[in-house]
């Protein structure tokens, strides 16, 4: 049966694919993003079934507003995907304010608002997936406000599940690990970008010898999680590259 997929962040990476791969089979997707020519033109190349709604997940007013719009086509959300994050590495020192804020706002708040949005549109057998990150549980330099956020929604997760479970409605987090796909870009300021790099070597880490996956070999798994039976839950999974 044909489900009503909600995705933020999806107007690239893995936002993207999984709206892509779920239409492809289907289903009816929303693609939430702050852009909104960048999830207007992903909407257009998914098709009929792709619904592109402007949402800064860092934003209340925002969020209501978009849900309010997804109600106005799709009575019930089947599944909500919280994949919007911002991934910025830079040393607390020498964080400004934006940085910080914007990132907890962002990452940690964003999945909050939706979540509460979403809920009176969820029925039982309805599904929230919080997409997290590897480097939770990771030595990684300059990622301290990333991994502080990412390990935040996990918590939430955990406490979602079991505030969420009497009504039926079903919440895993998925951690995500290092993908790629072509013509992704990384919009960070050149210097940060050396800065990360070269502290991830000296901390044992070198960024260009890791295994990378694809996004749209990390579809599969949502895929699988989504699909299954209703006497089953997977409350939590990590995702980690390999080399092929």
């Amino acid at each position: 049966m044909s489900k009503t997929i909600v995705i933020t962040g999806a107007g690239v990476g893995l936002g993207r694919a999984l709206a892509r791969r779920f239409a492809n089979e289907g289903d009816h997707v929303v693609l939430l993003g702050r852009t909104f020519s960048k999830i207007k033109d992903a909407a257009d190349d998914i098709g009929d079934r792709a619904l592109a709604v402007k949402c800064d997940v860092g934003s209340p007013d925002s969020v209501r507003e978009a849900f309010a719009e997804i109600a106005k086509t799709h009575k019930t959300i089947d599944v909500l995907i919280n994949n919007a994050a911002l991934f910025e590495p830079f040393k607390i020192a020498d964080a400004t304010d934006d940085q910080i804020l914007n990132a907890v706002i962002t990452n940690l708040a964003g999945p909050m608002l939706c979540v509460r949005e979403a809920l009176p549109l969820m029925v039982k057998g309805s599904h929230i997936i919080n997409v997290t990150s590897e480097s939770v549980d990771m030595h990684f330099p300059h990622l301290s406000v990333y991994q502080s956020t990412k390990a935040g929604v996990e918590r939430f997760s955990k406490s979602m599940h079991q505030e969420l479970e009497g009504d039926g409605i079903r919440v895993t987090n998925i951690r995500a690990g290092q993908m790629f796909e072509e013509g992704k870009t990384w919009d960070v300021d050149p210097e940060a970008r050396k800065a990360f790099g070269m502290a991830a070597i000296a901390a044992g880490i070198n960024l260009l010898e890791r295994p990378i996956s694809q996004f749209e070999s990390a579809t599969d798994v949502f895929r699988a999680v989504i699909d299954l039976p209703a006497d089953l839950h997977v409350a939590a999974m990590n995702l980690h590259a390999r080399s092929a």
